[in-house]
């Protein structure tokens, strides 16, 4: 059983009967669900993923102290912690006393503090700049039970995608990288038969496509470990998952190189191909660089236009 269909019969056996004798007149105001860290978050959870960190638990998330106070959040605590430990075989770890926890009582403001830095999710364009998309994917990742007063569920479709000029910077940057990783260095490591420098080229055109094909998905790039598993289930592009895993886990001899140069070339023409479809760039050839630029060259805000093709990598 995964984390998510876990946390759901749990919540709705003894979380939601918890709420509705004990605490009724919050019962319909607040958000409840598993959104947060973990794979289970992610749906990517499985046997291996038991070994920690996983329980039959959910997350209450309570507004700011004026509008539920600190006496209503700690007996809210102790009628979580009451509940049964143990669930279909699973067994609920005792509360950090440092750290903070992952399932539980947990106030929304702390919650969105921890991941943007500011307690209301607002994001200022600087703040959105500097934001690790591991964050955002996990505030719009995991679900919601109930949307309770509708504050979360409205924020998390607000962060779902991200500033558009954000988006094409971001994908200026990443294009540029694939193009100097891929195009460029890599052919050059091999001239001067450095293999593993050629290696370490091939791991960052990797890195920066997968990041590209992100982006042009518009969808947030999780955790690195869950990177492959996310790339294979999003709509567009999920099939170079397997070229970017080929070009990874094998050599750079004689026989592998000239092919995996074609595979690079490859990648980068449907990356072309998919940002001409989106309307992201005007330039028609096949080098990245180009292309690069002119995703950058459309960003309407000046500042950010002009701002270091790099500023967000």
């Amino acid at each position: 059983m995964q984390g998510l269909e876990l946390s759901r019969r749990y919540f709705e056996e003894f979380g939601a009967p918890m709420l509705h004798a004990r605490f009724p007149e919050w019962e319909d105001k607040l958000a409840v669900g598993l959104v947060g860290s973990g794979s289970e978050c992610l749906g990517f959870d499985d046997e291996i993923s038991q070994d920690h960190d996983f329980e039959p638990g959910f997350c209450i998330f309570l507004p700011e102290e004026d509008v539920l106070d600190r006496k209503t959040e700690f007996q809210m605590e102790r009628a979580y912690a009451a509940l049964p430990k143990e669930y279909l075989g699973f067994t609920r770890p005792r509360l950090s006393p440092v750290g903070g926890n992952r399932r539980g009582v947990i106030r929304l403001g702390d919650f969105l503090e921890a991941r943007t830095g500011t307690r209301d999710g607002v994001l200022s364009p600087a703040r959105w700049l500097s934001l690790d998309e591991q964050y955002l994917a996990e505030i719009v990742g995991g679900q919601l039970f109930r949307e309770g007063d509708g504050v979360f569920a409205a924020l998390r479709q607000r962060l779902a995608r991200q500033p558009a000029d954000l988006r094409r910077k971001k994908l200026a940057g990443r294009l540029l990288l694939m193009a100097q990783a891929g195009q460029y260095n890599y052919p050059r490591c091999l001239a001067h038969r450095e293999p593993a420098a050629a290696q370490l080229a091939v791991g960052e055109f990797v890195r920066h496509a997968i990041a590209v094909i992100f982006l042009l998905n518009e969808r947030y790039l999780p955790y690195y470990k869950w990177q492959f598993r996310a790339l294979r289930q999003l709509p567009l592009l999920a099939d170079e998952a397997e070229t970017l895993e080929l070009l990874l886990t094998t050599d750079n001899g004689p026989a592998m190189a000239r092919a995996k140069q074609d595979l690079m070339e490859n990648l980068a023409s449907a990356v072309i191909t998919a940002l001409q479809d989106q309307g992201l760039t005007e330039a028609v050839c096949g080098d990245l660089e180009k292309h690069a630029y002119s995703v950058n060259d459309h960003i309407a805000d000046p500042a950010l236009r002009n701002a270091h093709i790099l500023l967000t990598v």
